[in-house]
């Protein structure tokens, strides 16, 4: 079976935002016009169809990314909308790691808003091109130009409007300027906006969309030499060639054309759409993947070509009542088919993809070859977690995976059950394969299970989950901080592990050397032993014993980060020596060196951002106070003023309840991970006399 669609017209495309700013909105509309639907699904009603799961439709938000595929312009469009609630930022990330562009949304009265910043930043770590639509646009208070600055300031982009709002003498929102069409389009009564009005620009409007149309072509010039030249000689250039010079500068991600719209009143979703398939490129247009020959080590490059060597990612696990395991991979290089085998060179194992589906949120299609640029779901790999490559074991690649963040809060949970008990270890096993961001932990001393994710919602979705996917009734107690342990001060220990026994000895001699990172997260290893003193093969086993360390600190038992250990010295044996000696001599090295160093508590602090109206003001920032927080900024904006604040997470829980009795519910909040601090020394005590039962 042949392609369906050529790869010059295939768009992988995510819309990607600040919670609440429409992008589930704007995804039913794409579908509905681009016909994939017949009716148009609503959040606000629990009908929306890329929201499938029922907590999605009775909390009105997005939970997981959901993959469909539709057409416009005999393009094939690929799309994934995205959680926008911090709590859900691994299904950002790994959905922009197998992108080719992003839309991202932002609300035109909320502006650049605490998660945009993150999906920006997710999106230029793995240098994805994009477009911002300005949604929202009906709303009083809303502001075009505003958003188009924040966009310019806060994240350091380069927006280009394209369009610009058009309003009425009433202020209301009716259609937009396209700024390269020099045109007005204009929604009349049609209220499900497949009809449009395309019609020149009038008289009232003329002179300030010529100066905008000369500000876009002074921007884009410089990416397109015939559009430079016609700049210059003051001539008017086509539409086509501005759109030419657009595109080269969106796919370098030196700008970002911004459009604007209403999505929930069905304006400017189509004009959109014709910048996706415009502006947004194809697997042809960004570079060829590189990866890592897994034997070699040697960089290997795979073009987007069905004639190249097979190369695919997984990027997201889901359990599927029908079907079981559903794998996402996106396909960079060559072509497979349903029923044939594939390679994971990071297990060193073959897999068969029993099936292959094309997926439209929870629906699907049987596809029997899928071919690079393409998305879907295959079923059948067993072995294959999150960030695995598949290719052939002939031409074997290993692509770059995808860094996840540590859980911050974790709970107690237990079964209501004996039945329940059976079941429990088996669903938890399940939802941690699926989110690479929930763990699960068994603590002996305590006897607990203890679960650990991104946030009280992101455990409160799973809990759900197992009661209604997997039929388990649990307990969970309170929430509790995910705690970490570090060092203040460098320090230098000596660990020996040495035994005579009848047979074989064991001998392992290391001096290690632990320093405080100033990030405080993470871990590092370095070697600077010199002169043969520890032989190469045993330092691996080395930093495995200094790692499996970390898992365990001295004060209170919590996970040790931003540490960075080196080894300095050490000694062998000719014959008693091995990499079990080693592994255990530098676990106690590394234990005694923590204990020089003067460690210290860390606990995780947040970025709180809250929109309150002006009356309620000092109230809360009187409240932040009390919790510890700073406060790092004010800003004003039509519905209220905006505080920037990190608090302490331990801080924040039940917050939602105390700012609704603060403002009388009309304040609400935002709230994701910043970085780690230390505790000070009052509370780290009480924290640690608790954990140890003193």
């Amino acid at each position: 079976m042949s392609r369906r669609t050529p790869l010059e017209r295939i768009r992988n495309i995510g819309i990607a935002a600040h919670i609440d700013a429409g992008k589930t909105t704007i995804t039913e509309r794409i579908l509905f016009y681009t016909g994939r639907v017949r009716r148009i699904g609503e959040v606000d009603d629990g009908a929306a169809t890329m929201d499938w799961m029922e907590q999605e439709r009775e909390r009105g938000i997005t939970i997981t990314s959901a993959a469909t595929t539709c057409y416009w312009r005999e393009h094939r469009v690929n799309i994934i909308d995205t959680p926008g609630h911090v709590d859900f930022t691994v299904e950002v990330e790994r959905s922009l790691r197998v992108l080719d562009g992003v839309v991202a949304v932002f609300c035109g009265v909320g502006g650049v808003e605490p998660q945009s910043e993150t999906v920006w930043k997710q999106a230029d770590r793995y240098r994805v091109p994009r477009l911002a639509f300005v949604n929202k646009l009906d709303r009083v208070g809303s502001d075009f130009g505003r958003v188009v600055e924040m966009i310019r300031g806060r994240l350091s982009a380069r927006p280009v409007p394209v369009q610009v709002p058009l309003r009425d003498n009433s202020e209301e929102f009716v259609g937009l300027i396209d700024l390269v069409e020099m045109a007005t389009i204009t929604y009349g009564t049609d209220p499900l906006g497949v009809d449009y009005a395309v019609e020149p620009i009038s008289e009232e409007h003329a002179q300030m969309a010529r100066e905008k149309r000369n500000h876009l072509i002074e921007e884009v010039a410089e990416f397109d030499d015939e559009l430079m030249h016609l700049y210059l000689d003051g001539e008017e250039p086509e539409p086509g060639v501005i759109k030419r010079a657009l595109r080269k500068g969106t796919l370098t991600g030196s700008i970002v054309p911004v459009l604007g719209g209403a999505a929930v009143r069905n304006k400017g979703v189509q004009r959109l759409l014709d910048a996706v398939t415009d502006y947004l490129p194809s697997p042809l247009d960004v570079p060829p993947v590189q990866g890592i020959h897994p034997w070699t080590s040697k960089v290997e490059t795979r073009r987007a070509d069905e004639n190249e060597p097979f190369s695919a990612l997984a990027f997201k696990l889901m359990s599927d009542p029908y079907v079981g395991k559903l794998t996402f991979i996106r396909v960079y290089s060559g072509k497979v088919e349903s029923g044939k085998g594939v390679f994971n060179p990071a297990l060193g194992k073959h897999e068969r993809i029993g099936r292959l589906l094309e997926m439209h949120a929870n629906k699907r299609e049987e596809r029997d070859t899928i071919y690079a640029g393409d998305i879907a779901a295959a079923v059948g790999l067993k072995r294959t977690a999150t960030g695995d490559t598949l290719c052939e074991k002939a031409h074997p690649i290993v692509l770059e995976s995808m860094l996840f963040p540590e859980p911050v809060i974790s709970v107690a949970i237990e079964p209501k059950t004996r039945v329940d008990e059976e079941r429990l270890a088996d669903s938890l096993a399940k939802l941690a394969e699926e989110d690479p961001t929930f763990k699960v932990k068994y603590d002996e001393e305590t006897g607990q299970t203890i679960i650990s994710g991104m946030g009280e919602l992101h455990l409160e979705i799973l809990v759900d989950r197992m009661l209604r996917e997997f039929d388990v009734a649990a307990n969970v107690g309170r929430p509790q901080v995910a705690y970490r342990e570090t060092i203040s001060v460098a320090a230098e220990a000596r660990g020996r592990f040495i035994k005579q026994t009848g047979g074989k000895g064991h001998y392992g001699d290391v001096l290690l050397r632990v320093e405080p990172l100033e990030k405080k997260i993470g871990f590092e290893f370095e070697s600077a032993v010199t002169g043969g003193r520890v032989p190469k093969q045993f330092i691996p086993a080395i930093e495995r014993g200094v790692a499996e360390s970390m898992e365990n600190g001295v004060l209170a038992g919590y996970p040790l980060s931003g540490v960075k250990a080196v080894l300095l010295d050490g000694s062998y044996h000719e014959v008693d020596s091995s990499e079990l000696s080693f592994q255990l001599a530098a676990a106690i090295a590394f234990r005694e060196a923590i204990l020089k160093g003067k460690p210290k508590l860390l606990e995780p602090i947040m970025q709180v951002e809250v929109v309150v109206p002006d009356e309620y003001m000092g109230d809360i920032i009187a409240d932040l106070n009390s919790k510890r927080g700073r406060i790092e900024g004010m800003t004003s904006r039509s519905d209220g003023r905006v505080i920037d604040a990190t608090v302490p997470l331990s801080e924040m829980f039940g917050y939602a309840t105390r700012l609704r009795s603060l403002s009388q519910g009309r304040a609400i909040y935002t709230m994701q991970f910043a970085t780690y601090e230390v505790v000070p020394e009052e509370l780290s005590d009480n924290i640690i006399s608790r954990i140890r039962g003193w």
